[in-house]
């Protein structure tokens, strides 16, 4: 158990190592898989297939997510999240 405590920590750090602009592309994969997971269901494919498509989808999605907001850390969502409200601003004083 400890040795698999210590792998996701190894992980972590080296996430958290890679770039602002890598986190900002992890995390907008993210999209396109949300996207897929859903539209999927319109496939004309068993039922069963289209539980194992979405759960992988689904999975990959959630994985692009948690990965991207590691990535980014704390100080890079907030750097995100104010780079939106400036636009925001920006978008209706034109």
């Amino acid at each position: 158990m400890k040795r698999i405590v210590h792998i996701f920590q190894k992980v972590k750090l080296w996430l958290q190592s890679l770039s602002f602009r890598t986190g900002v592309i992890v995390l907008l994969c993210c999209i396109p898989f949300y996207i897929l997971s859903f539209a999927q269901m319109l496939l004309p494919i068993s039922v069963t297939a289209k539980g194992v498509l979405w759960t992988i989808l689904f999975g990959l999605a959630k994985t692009c997510q948690y990965g991207g907001l590691t990535i980014l850390g704390v100080e890079g969502y907030k750097r995100l999240k104010s780079k939106f409200k400036r636009k925001k601003r920006n978008d209706g004083h034109d």
